[in-house]
């Protein structure tokens, strides 16, 4: 077994105007993971974000929505990791990803953060590329046959198609964090990918 997460973080930008977006895949995973362990979410202004925390047979866990914008997402992370005392290797960071197509999902640790703003300012902060993502497919304009430039891509609603792979691919996420949260990684990893559509 490895370090257990202690902390899980979906990424998004706060705010009704993005609440659909594909950009906020990361808020729709965790506002789930939250309901599945019977956390509420409160604003904490200490956080720069909502937080929301669960007993779970591992002990205590925290979630977490930071709501600065994307960019500065590592605000919430840091200052949440510097008080509960974590390491990179406690926060599983839930997040949208253009590699992937719709309905695809892939857990990884560490690695750079291919251009996603988010990933990017976490890192910053931690000190450390060595935390966890739960990377959720959103597809790429390219591959999706769209000619929209990648900023305005993830800054629109999925296509209802596109929306019911993505919320399949949330709900095989869900049944893997009880794993994640005993450090049973090859496991959640394992059962995951393997249930990843073509």
């Amino acid at each position: 077994m490895s370090i257990p997460v202690k902390l899980i973080v979906g990424l998004g930008n706060p705010g009704s105007d993005y609440a659909n977006t594909r950009h906020n895949a990361g808020f729709w995973l965790v506002d789930q993971v939250a309901g599945d362990l019977r956390a509420s979410f409160s604003s904490e202004k200490a956080f720069s974000g909502q937080v929301a925390s669960a007993r779970f047979e591992s002990g205590q866990v925290w979630l977490a929505k930071p709501q600065t914008y994307m960019n500065r997402s590592g605000a919430c992370v840091g200052a949440l990791a510097r008080f509960y005392k974590l390491v990179p290797e406690n926060v599983l960071v839930l997040h949208d990803e253009l590699d992937l197509m719709p309905g695809q999902v892939k857990i990884k640790q560490g690695g750079g953060h291919a251009g996603h703003n988010g990933l990017r300012d976490i890192q910053s902060v931690l000190g450390s590329p060595g935390f966890w993502r739960m990377r959720i497919g959103i597809g790429h304009p390219r591959t999706l046959g769209l000619a929209q430039q990648v900023a305005d891509f993830v800054l629109h609603p999925p296509r209802r198609d596109e929306l019911a792979a993505i919320d399949s691919a949330i709900d095989r996420c869900r049944a893997v964090i009880p794993w994640m949260l005993t450090g049973d990684f090859a496991r959640a990893t394992a059962q995951l990918h393997r249930d990843n559509p073509a």
